[in-house]
């Protein structure tokens, strides 16, 4: 798991959208509870965001260099499948 969350060197920034309360979300709060002490212990310089809103749908973006953005969302997936979909979004060079 170590190898995993080290992000790529053209990742300047990785934000997580979700509900606080909502069940479409209960997958992605429990991945950033589970993942992101790792996450941030192998990147200490790179930003995790979590931005909370009431009843938004579940989503992950990464900032690349030159300002590139990608979205994908998460909603109806389960753990495993938002740490896949998040590994490879963090690996990504766009």
């Amino acid at each position: 798991m170590a190898s995993k969350y080290a992000f790529a060197t053209g990742l300047k920034e990785l934000r997580f959208h979700l509900c606080q309360t909502s069940e479409h979300s209960a997958a992605a709060r429990q991945f950033l509870i589970r993942t992101y002490p790792t996450m941030k212990k192998h990147n200490p310089h790179t930003p995790i965001m979590i931005r909370e809103a009431l009843d938004i749908q579940p989503k992950v973006w990464a900032r690349y260099e030159f300002g590139k953005e990608k979205m994908l969302p998460l909603n109806g997936l389960d753990d495993k499948a938002i740490e896949t979909k998040v590994t490879e979004l963090v690996n990504s060079t766009i």
